[in-house]
């Protein structure tokens, strides 16, 4: 008597379930990291965006704008117009959490008189863009 066996084993079913969980572990892995490449990549465009306009504001006026003029969500502008709508403040969540990054999560921005130069503070989890990552800063010389 010949029998008909349709279906699965449940060694069948088990492997599959096992090569299921380690494909979508190892891509939820590939994503954060992803994610966290992407946070960084920010950070430099947003610190590249604040430079850019802190050299058109110079332009304009002739020094930098003092230390407590620029803050996060405020404008970079002059009396001539408006260079930076608002300035950005770093994507969250912070991947540093150990090194010279603790507790300097924001950018911080620092001119001191007679504001012919300025310095960007800003911290990278990882290397981006050919910057290493750690405790960054950016002045009109460019980002080191």
């Amino acid at each position: 008597m010949k029998r008909n066996h349709k279906g699965f084993t449940l060694i069948e079913l088990l492997v599959v379930i096992a090569i299921i969980g380690l494909l979508s572990t190892l891509s939820i892995l590939a994503l954060n990291t992803a994610r966290a490449r992407a946070r960084d990549a920010k950070r430099v465009a947003d610190v590249k965006q604040i430079q850019t306009a802190l050299e058109m504001y110079y332009n304009d006026v002739g020094t930098y704008p003092a230390t407590a003029s620029i803050t996060a969500g405020g404008a970079i502008a002059s009396p001539n117009g408006t260079f930076l709508a608002a300035v950005p403040t770093p994507p969250t969540p912070f991947d540093f959490v150990t090194g010279d990054c603790v507790g300097q999560p924001a950018y911080t921005y620092t001119s001191a008189s007679p504001f012919t130069t300025y310095q960007i503070n800003y911290c990278l989890g990882a290397q981006t863009g050919g910057v290493s990552a750690g405790a960054k800063t950016a002045t009109p010389a460019g980002i080191q």
